[in-house]
Formats: structure tokens, C-alpha cells, sequence
């Protein structure tokens, strides 16, 4: 027993890449990767990964891995899974981290003795903007198309509401909703409300991603007061922030002050108000 025990100890010696810990790799199989700042197609890229190239995959956040990128300011990027295939529980060496950033010469190999140093900068990649906020940065899901409703406004309404965004920072929104005015008692008011939206610059961490925005348009109002009906046209103008959570990565919940202006209304009823509003969207897309 204690000659088997010596011999085991002494292969081991001799095999140390069986001790090695056992990582996460990506590796390439597209003619290349862009490496991106943040997990988004939006964020900027920051280098290029060729065909064939290996990285080691720190985080996996759904369509996307974090990986390790030396030439990065925080020494991280980010990869679409698309590009390539995630091998798990294989082994990542240094140097092949090393060779997948930056491919070396065949003709000029890498001295042994050579101590570390960061790889060159990828041809043609961008200079790293500075540094980001600190914070885990996670998958943004693709939200297209949702609907949902709305609860709300100058006087408590609800009614319903679809959001689509066509383009990345461009969006519409149509909303119909009813509600009881509290400035005139027995008054009803069916509300037509088409607006563009606009988003501002986004927030993503692995708790939550939250996306500003702002809008405004034109307003189709049917008045209701006893016997007495009128349509009136008036316009609005909104801003707040959609949140969405990992956990729910569908559901986008929305937050908003919106301010009324109604064109000539029924005697006695206010034309103008400011007004909180709350809604929710289910993103089918």
C-alpha cells in the first residue's frame, strides 16, 4: 500500500496539467468575433477574436459570456454566444487566453522565459472608452414588441397599452384608456393616445437593467357629461424608465409623469393636468 501511495504521488508530480483547475472556454468558430464592452450589439467593440481563438469564459449571462480580454480597461469583454461553442470543464492554459487576444507569429513563437506582459492591440479596434461604472454587467433581453396596461394620469384612469421598439433608441406607443373625472362629477372620458418615444441612455447590472425614456403626441379625446358627449383633440408629454429584471426578463415595468393639454373642453372640466402614471408590458419579441 505505501509503495502504491509513493507511486501515485510521484505521477502526479510528473502530470501537474492533471492538477490544473478545470475551466470554461469559448472558442470561435465563426471567421470572427467582435468583443464587445458590455453585453448589448449596441455597446461599442473593443476588439476582434479570429477563427479558431480560445478564450476563457469568466461569467455566462444567456446569449452572451464574459470573457477575459487583457486589452480591455477592466480586463473583461463580451462575446455572443452565436460566434462560437462553450466547452465546460476543459482546460484554459495562459497562453492560450494569450494567443486567442492576440495571435502570435508562427515564425516568432513566444519565449518561455518571457515574463507576462498584455498582448497588442487588435488592428482596426477602437480605443477603450474610459472606464465603466462598477458593477456586473448581465444580458439585456430583445424587447421588440409587448402589451400590456396602464393605471394613471391627470385623473385615475386604466386602459390598455402596446410598446414596440423598431430601433434601438426609437420607439411608438398606443394607449386606450377610460376614466371618471374628479373634477366634474358624472363626466367620462375614452382617451386615444399614439406617441413617440425616445430612449436615453440605458443602465445594465446583473440586478436589473433600467431604460429612460420620453415622449409626446397627440391625444383623442371622448367627453361624456350626462347626456352630452364631444370629442376633443389634445396633446401630452411624458418622461420616466422602463425596469426589467433578469428573473422576468418579458416583463418591463414602467414609471412616468405625463403632463395633459386638452383643447377646448366641456364647460366646468380643467383642460390641463400632470399626472403619474404606471404601467406594465409583456415583450413578445
Amino acid at each position: 500500500m505505501i509503495r502504491q501511495a509513493a507511486a501515485i504521488a510521484i505521477a502526479l508530480c510528473l502530470n501537474p496539467s492533471q492538477l490544473q483547475a478545470q475551466a470554461t472556454t469559448f472558442k470561435v468558430s465563426t471567421a470572427s468575433a467582435n468583443v464587445h464592452q458590455s453585453p448589448s450589439t449596441g455597446s461599442p467593440v473593443i476588439g476582434t477574436a479570429a477563427r479558431g481563438a480560445v478564450l476563457e469564459v469568466t461569467r455566462e449571462l444567456g446569449s452572451w459570456v464574459k470573457v477575459k480580454w487583457a486589452i480591455a480597461t477592466d480586463g473583461v469583454g463580451y462575446v455572443h454566444v452565436s460566434t462560437g461553442l462553450i466547452a465546460r470543464g476543459s482546460s484554459a492554459t495562459p497562453s492560450v487566453a494569450a494567443a486567442a487576444q492576440s495571435p502570435a507569429p508562427r515564425s516568432a513563437p513566444r519565449p518561455v522565459s518571457a515574463p507576462a506582459s498584455p498582448p497588442p492591440p487588435v488592428p482596426g479596434a477602437s480605443v477603450p472608452p474610459p472606464p465603466i461604472a462598477p458593477g456586473e454587467y448581465m444580458f439585456t433581453p430583445t424587447h421588440s414588441f409587448g402589451v400590456g396596461g396602464i393605471v394613471g394620469g391627470p385623473s385615475l384612469g386604466v386602459g390598455a397599452s402596446a410598446r414596440a421598439w423598431p430601433r434601438q433608441r426609437v420607439g411608438l406607443q398606443v394607449e386606450v384608456s377610460r376614466d371618471a373625472r374628479s373634477d366634474a362629477p358624472g363626466l367620462t372620458s375614452v382617451q386615444l393616445a399614439p406617441s413617440l418615444l425616445v430612449a436615453l441612455p440605458d443602465r445594465v447590472t446583473d440586478s436589473f437593467w433600467l431604460r429612460p425614456y420620453v415622449g409626446a403626441g397627440p391625444t383623442l379625446q371622448r367627453q361624456t357629461l350626462d347626456i352630452v358627449s364631444d370629442s376633443r383633440l389634445g396633446v401630452q408629454a411624458f418622461g420616466g424608465g422602463e425596469v426589467t429584471l433578469p428573473s422576468v426578463p418579458r416583463l418591463a415595468l414602467s414609471a412616468d409623469v405625463r403632463y395633459h393639454w386638452l383643447d377646448t373642453p366641456l364647460a366646468g372640466v380643467e383642460g390641463r393636468g400632470l399626472g403619474l402614471s404606471v404601467s406594465g408590458h409583456w415583450y413578445f419579441k
